[in-house]
């Protein structure tokens, strides 16, 4: 039986290496697939990990659909027996139905991936479709981690080091960027809290007005 799996994780957590070394495995088994991506790091067209693996890929605009597209492939007399889906969560919620009818009425298998909530910890439209329709939700194992050095479980969006909580809810960016640039990190639940990021952090340190941890009364 054709799968719908969404493989769910935070930021630097390896997601786009999985999808990756599953179309590989998947390929080296004579199977042939497609991988289709969007808003990558790298930019359009690409599917990228922070290991430097990368290979070409399908953008999904806005009005792409899936099942039209794998329709219009196999009556070319074209071969799928797979879909590799990075950035899901970008995808629009029609576009994870059109996914869901690639699986049920073609029997293609659709392997997804992408971060389930944003900055503002709010539930991405297309990661919120697939975990309503999804066969299975994998959360990767592989555990990025906080600056603190705990299991790090939101995403944070920076602006020089310094955490925002408003803004547009797609805004393209990397974990490593430059001072002053829009950049995103990943932070336990404890720091995302208290907006308290690895710049933060250091600064309140070095601060002699700053206390680096919450006063208690006592």
């Amino acid at each position: 039986m054709a799968e719908l799996v969404f493989f769910s994780g935070t930021m630097d957590c390896g997601k786009s290496t999985l999808a990756l070394q599953m179309d590989h495995n998947h390929a080296a088994r004579g199977r042939k697939g497609i991988i289709f991506t969007r808003h990558d790091r790298a930019g359009a067209a690409t599917i990228s990990s922070r290991l430097g693996l990368r290979a070409d890929a399908v953008e999904v605009a806005d009005a792409f659909d899936f099942q039209a597209h794998v329709v219009h492939l196999l009556s070319a007399g074209g071969k799928v027996d797979y879909l590799i889906c990075d950035e899901a969560q970008f995808f629009s919620a029609e576009q994870i139905d059109q996914l869901a009818r690639v699986v049920d009425e073609l029997g293609i298998d659709v392997y997804t991936f992408g971060i389930t909530t944003d900055f503002r910890t709010r539930l991405f439209p297309g990661s919120q479709r697939l975990i309503e329709l999804a066969d299975r939700v994998e959360v990767l194992q592989v555990e990025a981690l906080c600056w603190c050095g705990a299991r790090a479980t939101h995403n944070a969006r920076t602006v020089g080091g310094v955490m925002v909580v408003e803004g547009a809810q797609v805004v393209i960016g990397d974990v490593a960027v430059n001072e002053d640039e829009i950049g995103y990190e990943v932070l336990c639940r404890r720091h995302h809290r208290r907006r308290l990021t690895a710049a933060t952090a250091r600064a309140a340190v070095l601060s002699p007005d700053v206390l680096p941890f919450e006063e208690h009364s006592r």
